[in-house]
């Protein structure tokens, strides 16, 4: 946004207030104990920008909120980092010890993390019996700081994006969401800004969620395909010829025409396996199995008593089949069906020409098919998978003319596609209204649930009542609710998904192989908790003070481990034929973690790759020689050419930069597991595991002795047993079934089987001796912090903003145009991530994987303390490339240069995707704020 917003209107609700201008920028006001007037006013008053602060404040609401977050944003980050350090634990305070004797709450330096560790982590039920020095000191801050001096390889060492590194970057915007939410500002003016356009793309979204399924205009990732029909074809073996089954693809790309292509399902499989080898180590869903079944449906046809009009895959002739005994579309979604038989349409009374009739068809292999089109979709929904070389050739090569009996096969499917679509849409639609009408009651549970103790009410009176009849009215509109809840999520797993027919007859032929009776009596009589603790008495005993048998069998797997490494060092080491270039390195890898810094930094500040850096640098022996080091960079800047031009005229060159990027990593896992075979072998963890089971699972087993779980077994068995029995006669009925009695045979379903539930959760809390009572003031504990905030009180910005301005620290008209550039970043970023959700469902036709299911919205963010925009900011946050594989980096044998290719590749399709992205701003000012701001924080969080 680049100019003001006018003000058009203004609307105050639930203590808050929405200014909605003719852009798309809305304010909100926000306060968990307060409410006040927006500083807009309509008819042209100032906007956001020119707003004035209160009387008596120094900042506006926005402007506070804001400063807010920038610093708790700092903060997290100097938390997070620290956790690393092996002196961290020492700086929480109690319970754990420090050198420096006890460190108040009020001088820690992680005033954040120590709050969430006293009143979240220390406080959780089974965690709150742990004694402070024999657990908490002696075990695992032993154990901590002792894998903190190991100094595992980081990302960096490794060239990959490593577990611990995404994890802390989920960390750290989990625990900012935590505290910008949770922490209130003093004054009560605190403010957001948001897009008030975001809530109605969503709601489109959802309203294009059936589209997943869709025939036609569901382009992913620049391919709208669709498995259109299918032929049989006839290949000639020695002799004879046999017929194979053949898929219509129907493939569309922008700016081209049509084409359609005809694979087998074993080229299916040829195509999963040339993935596999262009993209190693990518996770590939898999093939759907062979299904040779066909579906037999009515349609509604127009006539003419041309019986010649099947087609390959579509046949119209006699087989005894009555009208009662055909399938419809729900035939396109399950299992069991009927061989491809012909059928023969009812002569039993004349008929004009030209008049509408009923004909029972045969859709040859429809339910490959549709499980086919939901496997390519699958695949197409990666951006590597849909932009390689085999997904290209299997979707181009050798297109095929259809001749007429084929497209009238490719309209009958379309027809079904559709009539599918449009069953689903009416099921969700009466499963809606279903819900709707509980939303009066819904309303009251949201409210009993949002108010204090909601949870704890909730789980006494499920305590205290033994059926669900005899629960308060409230209580059990919410079991009614979630009754159509669980019928819809039935119905969508396994009817309404292209992949459905696959989990249907997966899930049969699982439930078919449990034996559940044997099962119960096992669980009954041997008590398997107890079994489980026998075993693991077994493994972590040391007679006479030995190893363990868990100590040996994982130093055996990490010593086997090492050996491996150790075979191709050796053979590394050989091509490279430079022992100096290999003795650095490998100094280097067993360097301490200051040394390893100041080189990175050097690789950093020269511009070249670690492994130069390392080469030359003087902090390691030996010193090399002015021809060894030429060497090193002449094989760097081959290296460079051979990953940027494929070509093998400088490739030879780059061997030997290849060898020494293996050897590093070699060395670099090799030193990891042995770190990692050292902490196994240290008595501590041992120790630590055995506390640890003692303290989660011992309770555990006390529950499950005493609330008879074994009984819950055969029940579970005859839910599976009905749920299959409605949904193979959910396949069976006709199309013109009515849609209120296919919901009503599911929410039916679940009412049958609602009370052995209710009862398994009864019995479970009335034997687990305050667990769940504990449980759920442990979670109503952190709702109250996020509603409320903590009980020390409010951070005031004001004070700390004046306060600084006063001392000169700060220069107040620099520090108020950093806030005011902080929220402009915010306002273009949110622009932006709305700018691209529409040019994503633009180009996809649709953003949601599946439609908006009755009763979703019952619950707001908003309800447990999380103001919406805090949320959205936090998935704004969350790096784009955070859930990529880096599988392929961890193959020893990869060709160094083609690993290195994709790595760049990935790098510069992230800085595709991120173009135009406004870049945060730099802020000096603000920092000096920092120190006054944590003393403030710690006089916050210090209860």
């Amino acid at each position: 946004m680049t100019g003001p917003t006018q003000l058009r209107e203004a609307k105050a609700l639930d203590g808050t207030v929405e200014a909605i201008g003719n852009g798309t920028i809305t304010q909100v006001h926000s306060s968990k104990h307060s409410t006040s007037p927006t500083s807009s006013k309509p008819n042209g008053g100032p906007t956001w920008r020119e707003s004035l602060p209160p009387p008596g404040h120094a900042l506006t609401g926005r402007q506070e909120h804001y400063l807010k977050r920038e610093l708790l944003s700092q903060q997290v980050d100097f938390e997070i980092s620290e956790l690393e350090s092996p002196t961290a634990l020492q700086r929480f305070g109690a319970p754990f010890r420090s050198d420096y004797g006890e460190v108040a709450p009020i001088d820690s330096d992680l005033p954040i993390l120590r709050y969430i560790f006293v009143h979240h982590v220390r406080h959780f039920p089974f965690l709150d019996q742990a004694r402070e020095k024999e657990f908490w000191q002696d075990k695992l801050q032993v154990f901590l700081e002792l894998f903190a001096q190991k100094h595992i390889s980081s990302s960096e060492d490794r060239l990959e994006e490593s577990k611990r590194r995404k994890l802390s970057i989920k960390a750290k915007k989990l625990v900012e969401l935590m505290m910008v939410s949770g922490i209130p500002t003093a004054s009560g003016y605190e403010e957001r800004i948001r897009f008030s356009e975001l809530e109605v793309v969503d709601r489109g979204a959802q309203d294009q969620g059936l589209l997943v399924n869709a025939p036609e205009g569901h382009t992913i990732n620049g391919w709208d395909i669709n498995v259109a029909g299918v032929r049989t074809t006839s290949v000639k073996r020695t002799v004879r010829y046999h017929q194979h089954a053949e898929f219509i693809i129907r493939v569309r790309r922008p700016g081209t025409a049509d084409h359609y292509v005809g694979r087998r399902y074993g080229e299916f499989a040829r195509l999963q396996k040339r993935l596999r080898t262009e993209l190693p180590g990518k996770v590939l869903p898999p093939l759907p199995r062979k299904n040779k079944s066909s579906t037999v449906s009515t349609i509604l046809g127009v006539g003419g008593d041309d019986d010649a009009s099947s087609v390959s895959s579509v046949s119209t002739q006699n087989t005894g089949i009555t009208h009662d005994d055909a399938g419809s579309l729900r035939s396109l979604m399950g299992a069991g069906h009927r061989r491809a038989a012909s059928l023969q349409p009812d002569r039993s009374s004349p008929r004009a020409s030209g008049e509408h009739r009923r004909e029972h068809v045969t859709l040859y292999r429809e339910d490959q098919r549709v499980s086919l089109r939901a496997f390519l979709r699958t695949y197409l929904q990666n951006p590597q998978v849909a932009g390689s070389k085999a997904m290209e050739d299997f979707l181009t090569s050798n297109p095929v003319k259809l001749n007429e009996e084929e497209r009238e096969d490719l309209d009958r499917r379309r027809a079904m596609d559709e009539k599918r679509i449009e069953e689903q849409k009416r099921f969700y639609e009466i499963a809606r209204q279903r819900a709707k009408e509980l939303d009066v009651y819904m309303e009251r549970f949201r409210r009993d649930i949002v108010e204090s103790n909601g949870l704890t009410k909730l789980f006494k009176e499920i305590r205290e009542k033994d059926r669900i009849a005899d629960l308060t009215p409230e209580y059990q509109k919410f079991a009614e609710w979630l009754r159509i809840e669980v019928a819809a999520t039935i119905y969508h797993l396994f009817l309404a998904e292209d992949n459905s027919p696959e989990l249907f007859a997966q899930a049969k032929r699982i439930h078919s192989m449990i034996p559940y009776g044997a099962l119960k009596q096992v669980i009954r009589f041997a008590n398997p908790a107890l079994v489980m603790s026998g075993v693991l008495d077994l493994f972590l005993a040391q007679p006479f003070g030995a190893r363990s048998l868990a100590q040996r069998v994982l130093g055996m797997a990490l010593n086997d481990g090492i050996k491996a490494f150790q075979k191709s060092i050796d053979s590394l080491v050989a091509k490279i034929d430079e022992p100096a270039f290999c003795e650095k390195l490998k100094r280097f890898t067993n360097a301490d973690e200051d040394t390893k810094n100041i080189i990175r930094n050097e690789a950093v500040v020269d511009g070249v790759d670690l492994i130069v850096a390392i080469l030359k640098s003087e902090h390691l022996d030996p010193e090399p020689t002015p021809e060894q080091v030429g060497k090193a960079f002449n094989a760097y800047v081959a290296w460079n050419h051979a990953v940027e031009n494929v070509d093998d005229e400088m490739k030879a060159g780059a061997q030997l930069f290849s060898y020494l990027k293996q050897l590093l990593k070699m060395y670099t896992r090799q030193r990891d597991k042995a770190m990692m075979l050292s902490v196994i072998e240290e008595p501590v963890t041992l120790q630590l595991f055995r506390d640890l089971f003692t303290i989660f699972y011992e309770p555990l087993v006390r529950v499950y002795k005493s609330a008879n779980v074994y009984n819950s077994v055969t029940d579970f068995a005859a839910f599976a047993d009905d749920m299959f029995r409605v949904l193979e006669l959910a396949q069976r009925q006709d199309v013109s079934a009515d849609p209120n009695q296919t919901v009503q045979s599911f929410i039916d379903l679940c009412a049958r089987h609602q009370d052995n539930f209710y009862k398994f959760v009864h019995e479970v809390h009335v034997h687990d001796n305050g667990l769940f009572s504990q449980l759920m003031g442990w979670l109503e504990g952190i709702l109250e912090f996020l509603r409320h905030g903590p009980k020390g009180g409010k951070l005031d910005m004001n004070a700390l903003f004046q306060g600084a301005v006063d001392m000169k620290r700060i220069d107040k008209g620099a520090a108020i145009a950093e806030i005011d550039s902080l929220i402009r970043w915010q306002e273009a970023r949110k622009k932006w991530h709305q700018d691209k959700t529409r040019q994503k469902m633009a180009a996809d036709h649709s953003s949601a994987d599946a439609p908006l299911t009755p009763g979703s919205s019952t619950f707001r963010s908003s309800d447990f303390g999380i103001h919406e925009s805090d949320l959205a900011d936090l998935n704004d946050d969350i790096d784009d490339d955070g859930n990529s594989e880096s599988a392929e980096d961890s193959e020893e044998d990869t060709d160094p240069i083609a690993v290195e290719r994709k790595r760049r590749a990935k790098k510069q399709d992230h800085l595709r995707r991120s173009a135009g992205e406004p870049a945060k701003p730099e802020v000096k000012q603000l920092k000096a704020l920092r120190e006054g701001f944590l003393s403030m924080l710690r006089m916050v969080l210090a209860d």
